[in-house]
């Protein structure tokens, strides 16, 4: 046997994306790359900022002595200097550098989070949909997940919320904009959570931490103003990346913040830092540090992205779908027209096109779509939708 048997299990549980991006690959060889209509995977298709690559050529031709050696675990001085900077703008709070640690992206950041908070048989809270790599995480720290179900607009359930916390619940994870719906929670909705937060640490007489995965950030529409956890309660902690706001997913490039506020921010930070070391990171790596020091302020044209959102959303909605307009990120999480999602999912591929089944998000009956693609994508995508769809009207 060449791997455990939870690792196998694991394989099959968080293989939809995967496998559907492998399906494409071999539909491609087989018909050729203009006749498949690839929707499934969240890799932006957008380049990174011009600016991005000003300072990459900058950094070249005026190489820095020694910015390829070892450096603090947590992150070059000036790169979290700079982090600290922006989101004080944005938050109106005093973020200082020693409040930020650089990570390999927001995968490894979370990571890190759950390893510093985490004893064995704990557990995170999360909300269904949600990204499936959640659960793994939790599992690397030998802690574990409990799921809390959406409403119709896959807003959190709050009293499903409040009775999913337990002594043993040590963090609550949040992604907004989310991923796979787009969704946005609000002030209002973090006001809610917060308030059940504090409500249980007062029971249980524990600390619980809200905990924010925000890769989608900047990526929002229609001039919402984002809602800042930070707002909303002390033990608050941002894990992020700039693997969408700046499109750069393979640099690997992200960090943690946490909340100024909180009276033992320097014992926490310790141990982002230890944790951040010994999982094997070491730090985040170090060319793309210096180069995101003057991008803290840059994004991509999120009106690229807006504009995909508002051409599929109204076809979809034209074609006869049942689908929540998104406020962020770049996908789309529409009703399956029949209870069994995979079973359309297969549908769909037969016309040519691939979507993720929602069982893969934790919630069966839906289907998500990236529109992070080229427009000749999405648009030739929009033939095989309907096709699919028009046998259950």
């Amino acid at each position: 046997m060449a791997v455990s048997n939870k690792i196998r299990n694991f394989m099959e549980q968080g293989s939809w994306i995967r496998k559907m991006f492998e399906e494409g690959i071999s539909l491609k060889q087989q018909y050729g790359e203009d006749n498949v209509f690839d929707l499934s995977l969240g890799n932006p298709v957008v380049s990174p900022p011009q600016e991005f690559f000003r300072e990459l050529r900058r950094i070249a031709e005026e190489p820095i002595t020694g910015m390829h050696r070892y450096m603090p675990n947590a992150g070059l001085p000036a790169t979290r200097a700079a982090v600290a900077d922006q989101l004080s703008l944005e938050t109106g709070l005093d973020f200082k550098s020693s409040e930020i640690v650089m990570t390999c992206g927001a995968g490894g950041a979370l990571n890190v989070v759950m390893k510093a908070l985490l004893d064995p048989g704990d557990n995170f809270v999360i909300f269904a949909p949600y990204f499936v790599e959640y659960q793994f995480y939790a599992d690397n720290h030998g802690a574990s997940c409990k799921v809390v179900p959406p409403d119709d607009d896959f807003l959190p359930s709050m009293q499903a919320f409040r009775d999913a916390i337990t002594e043993k619940t040590r963090g609550i994870l949040v992604n907004s904009p989310n991923n796979p719906t787009g969704v946005l929670y609000s002030f209002k909705v973090l006001a809610e959570l917060a308030d059940i937060i504090k409500e249980k640490e007062r029971e249980f007489g524990t600390e619980i931490y809200l905990v924010s995965d925000e890769p989608y950030r900047k990526l929002i529409y229609d001039d919402i103003e984002y809602p800042h956890i930070f707002r909303h309660h002390e033990r608050s902690i941002v894990a992020t990346s700039h693997s969408k706001d700046l499109a750069l997913p393979g640099e690997r490039i992200g960090y943690i913040a946490v909340h100024p506020g909180y009276e033992d921010r320097e014992e926490l930070v310790d141990a982002l830092v230890f944790c951040n070391r010994t999982l094997g990171f070491v730090n985040a790596p170090a060319l793309i540090q210096h180069i995101v020091i003057s991008l803290q302020s840059v994004t991509v044209d999120v009106g690229i992205y807006q504009r995909k959102r508002d051409f599929l959303h109204n076809a979809l909605i034209e074609m006869g779908y049942e689908v929540v307009r998104p406020q962020g990120a770049f996908y789309m999480f529409p009703k399956s027209p029949i209870e069994n999602d995979v079973q359309f999912v297969d549908e769909l591929k037969e016309q040519k096109v691939l979507a993720v089944p929602g069982t893969g998000f934790g919630l069966p009956g839906y289907f998500r779509l990236s529109y992070c693609m080229e427009d000749r994508t999405i648009e030739g995508a929009l033939t095989g939708l309907q096709h699919a769809l028009s046998k259950y009207l």
